[in-house]
């Protein structure tokens, strides 16, 4: 059976090969990593990343929903580069670990509005 993990050959990424890869900032900063993300039930498609950032040995890590669209995955690095600091970040929408929020459309636009997106659903 084939791999269904990366695959240099494939623009296809199984879901447990994406949480857990590792986010930088464009200096090569490790910012976090993807903890999971949110899949549209209907279409399938994938709209948010979450960031997990901050904290100290993954303990009292915060996480940042991100348009999917941010990011960018460098094969060099093995993990998504996103055009962030972390100083962009500490203003950023986020919610803890066991609070998440309603990813109702309200949300969803303030979310993009952070980024300097339009939110196109």
């Amino acid at each position: 059976m084939a791999d269904m993990g990366v695959n240099s050959s494939s623009d296809l990424i199984a879901s447990d090969r994406v949480e857990g890869t590792a986010v930088f900032d464009p200096a090569g900063e490790k910012l976090g990593h993807i903890s999971n993300f949110m899949v549209e039930k209907r279409s399938g498609q994938v709209r948010y990343a979450t960031l997990s950032f901050g904290g100290f040995l993954g303990i009292g890590n915060d996480h940042y929903p991100l348009p999917w669209s941010m990011l960018n995955y460098d094969t060099d690095k093995g993990g998504y580069v996103v055009e962030l600091s972390k100083e962009t970040l500490e203003d950023a929408p986020r919610h803890g670990a066991d609070d998440r929020p309603d990813y109702d459309e309200t949300y969803g636009r303030n979310v993009f509005q952070y980024y300097g997106l339009i939110y196109p659903w």
